[in-house]
């Protein structure tokens, strides 16, 4: 993407300012606001009103959650598909065999190096971190938040 600084190991992971900062902020003055209101205020009103504070941060939480399961399931997709097309007849049989985490990891391997960096995951059950680690030509993911 153009504008986009060049992506690697160290700077590939991305924060969004409105949920890691803003609401992230926003639940933690909410929390702290219903604490102090039940302490000065006890009673089922304040009570209420915490345990609404509390609910609005978990559900905030969950659908971070599901945002992100759904982009693992895209990438999990894709990464199948580009595997089927790229890799030698010898290991597409075994694409079946990589594991979710791997396959977000793959997902930063250029063309180039994908066949034998499967073939590395598969044979020495490599995690995420380690194939991102591996990958000496890296094939930028600015989608993913």
């Amino acid at each position: 993407m153009a504008g986009q600084k060049e992506q690697n190991f160290k700077n590939h992971a991305r924060l969004d300012p409105a949920f890691h900062g803003f609401l992230t902020l926003m639940g933690l003055a909410m929390l702290i606001g219903a604490i102090t209101y039940v302490v000065q205020e006890p009673g089922w009103v304040s009570a209420a009103h915490l345990l609404t504070v509390i609910w609005v941060i978990a559900l905030q939480f969950k659908v971070r959650l599901y945002a992100l399961k759904v982009q693992d399931r895209l990438i999990r997709l894709e990464e199948r598909l580009r595997l089927a097309q790229i890799l030698p007849e010898s290991l597409r049989g075994r694409i079946g065999e990589l594991s979710e985490a791997q396959l977000i990891g793959l997902r930063f391997a250029s063309d180039g190096e994908l066949a034998g960096l499967a073939q590395r995951a598969l044979e020495e059950q490599l995690g995420a971190k380690q194939i991102k680690e591996a990958v000496r030509h890296w094939r930028p993911d600015y989608w993913r938040v």
